[in-house]
């Protein structure tokens, strides 16, 4: 298929997608379009009229009738333009919200490869930014371009009704006229497409750099910053010439030709009027004609240069649509009801295909329903990695990974999410309710549950000092939330989703030692029936497991029934109980 025909049909999926649903909309806006047209190729006749029958001396009832319905019409076609506007406006509103959805729900279900390789910038831009470009061709383009080549046909024909020299001299200026915009379109589309890539790139390092305002200042490179963003503009100016360069390129050849058509109707009327061949009524109306059908001309080298953005957005939409995910569902084998059994069966991982050390080697690893697993090693060693490897974020290049016995990729991606869960250090905190924060808004979750969890985990007396109760607003970030109460949040977030499977990654680091002390009777409560992996860097936070595995460059380097290997002197979790955590990892 060459590019002109992939074109073609991805407009045609993009309509059949998201604009023929909304047929009764569409029309609607192209009864009033005609309607429109029909109202604008009026009003001259009665012009006409008006201007012959005030040089024929008529009587003053006839010009006072003409007037009259020239005035009726104006104020009709001001009314029918209003409505179509109207109805165009909500038309491209609901596809492009249409189209942002499908395209956000696309990205969520990407997998992390292309998560890490993308910024939320640059995402942001891709889901909005390219969606606005392509607002007005669902809302209008192509009714309006349908509808102008109507009105351009419309007046062609009346123009003929009058004397076929000027009909005949108007289509050819049409013809040429639509030529020529044409041309300049094609080339002017690839400017568009590397606009809409810099201005992606452009708001991806934005983006990037807000979120790690923080840093940026605590380190002292703010200079360093603003120096790339300064960089990156001089590149955004030339495509940005490039690109409006274009624009002129094609609004100059437009004025010309208009120029002349202006021309080619004044001396063939000129010439029309001098034989007697038409009256002075008519010399009127074929100008009128003329610079009606200019306007039509004219929108369409607008709509031509809205297709220019479309074409490079459009493009953009269909790169990321056809991006797949290396994730996929499984054929949706069930989990077991209750605690979980987890097992790695000689997995090995690297996050890059062509890394020299995987970070997993030939893993074997194995808990029990219902314990709990101290998981330990240095930074780097893999541990996160187990973390990720059980949610599926990624999957593993050799072995399996199984969970009560089932292999997960024989899992719905869902279901697999519904009955594993993880607390990180890093909890997001959206603008919303506290209920939203905690159910992600799911209603199922009745109020009475969320307040039991809060209690449980030492929240009540928070929970009671809160103006609006569950209904409370939490800023995006978690900006009025202490470093301990949101990690408590995070927790009363999982355990309202009854997972057979708890993995707590360094989830207690950002809790001072009082706090930790007095949700770990709690936790101790809400682990009661679930399997739970801890990863952890301190020995007061895997305490309670039940059996401890310790990591090194991706191989479990011992194992076992905690009271045991701390009993062990030979052991390395009894040298790190002895030494302490932190110097044994360091």
């Amino acid at each position: 298929m060459n590019r002109q025909s992939k074109g073609r049909s991805e407009y045609a999926d993009l309509l059949r997608r998201y604009l023929l649903p909304q047929k009764n909309t569409l029309w609607i806006l192209a009864a009033l379009l005609v309607l429109t047209i029909g109202l604008q190729l009026v009003n001259p006749q009665i012009i006409r009229y008006f201007i012959d029958s005030a040089q024929s001396g008529s009587s003053l009832r006839p010009l006072l009738i003409a007037a009259s319905l020239f005035i009726g019409f104006s104020v009709l076609q001001g009314g029918v333009t209003v409505l179509a506007t109207y109805f165009s406006e909500n038309l491209g509103w609901k596809t492009t919200n249409a189209l942002r959805s499908d395209l956000a729900a696309h990205c969520l279900s990407l997998d992390m490869p292309f998560h890490k390789s993308q910024t939320s910038g640059a995402i942001i831009e891709r889901v909005d930014g390219d969606v606005n470009a392509l607002a007005n061709f669902f809302s209008s383009m192509i009714i309006h371009l349908l509808g102008n080549l109507l009105l351009m046909l419309g007046i062609i024909v009346l123009l003929f009704r009058e004397s076929w020299l000027i009909g005949a001299g108007m289509t050819v200026f049409v013809i040429a006229a639509v030529f020529v915009i044409q041309k300049i379109r094609k080339f002017n589309g690839p400017f568009w497409k590397d606009w809409r890539q810099a201005s992606a790139e452009l708001y991806g390092f934005i983006g990037e750099q807000m979120e790690g305002t923080e840093d940026i200042r605590a380190n002292g490179a703010s200079g360093f910053v603003m120096g790339r963003f300064h960089r990156m503009l001089p590149n955004m100016l030339r495509v940005r010439l490039r690109a409006f360069l274009g624009f002129a390129s094609m609004w100059n050849t437009t004025i010309i030709v208009f120029t002349l058509g202006n021309a080619m109707a004044f001396a063939i009327s000129a010439y029309l009027w001098k034989t007697d061949a038409i009256s002075l009524g008519t010399v009127y109306l074929i100008f009128f004609y003329t610079e009606l059908l200019a306007k039509p001309i004219e929108k369409i080298r607008t709509q031509m240069e809205d297709l220019q953005k479309a074409d490079a957005s459009i493009s953009r939409i269909r790169t990321l649509f056809e991006t797949r995910s290396s994730i996929e569902d499984g054929p949706g084998a069930p989990l077991p009801e209750g605690p979980l059994a987890v097992a790695f069966d000689g997995v090995t991982f690297s996050y890059e295909d062509n890394a020299e050390e995987p970070t997993l080697s030939g893993l074997q690893l194995e808990l029990a329903p219902g314990e709990v697993l101290g998981l330990l090693g240095r930074t780097g060693s893999g541990k996160s990695t187990i973390a990720r490897l059980l949610l599926r974020f990624y999957d593993p290049q050799q072995g399996a990974v199984l969970l009560g016995g089932t292999d997960i990729r024989d899992c719905k991606l869902s279901g697999l999410r519904k009955r594993v869960a993880m607390v990180t250090q890093n909890i997001e905190i959206m603008e919303g309710t506290i209920r939203d924060n905690l159910t992600f808004y799911d209603d199922a979750i009745p109020d009475a549950r969320i307040v039991e969890v809060l209690e449980q985990l030492g929240l009540g007396g928070w929970y009671g000092s809160l103006p609006d109760g569950l209904d409370t607003m939490l800023a995006s970030g978690g900006g009025s939330l202490s470093a301990g109460e949101a990690q408590l949040l995070a927790f009363a977030r999982v355990f309202l989703t009854d997972p057979g499977l708890i993995i707590m990654d360094e989830a207690s680091s950002r809790l001072d030692p009082l706090t930790e002390q007095r949700i770990e009777e709690a936790i101790g409560k809400l682990l009661a029936n679930r399997s739970c992996i801890i990863i952890a860097h301190r020995l007061a936070t895997v305490q309670r497991a039940d059996r401890i595995a310790i990591l090194e460059n991706g191989v479990v380097i011992e194992s076992g029934r905690r009271t045991a290997l701390a009993a062990d002197p030979k052991s390395r979790f009894s040298a790190m109980l002895a030494t302490g955590l932190e110097e044994v990892l360091a």
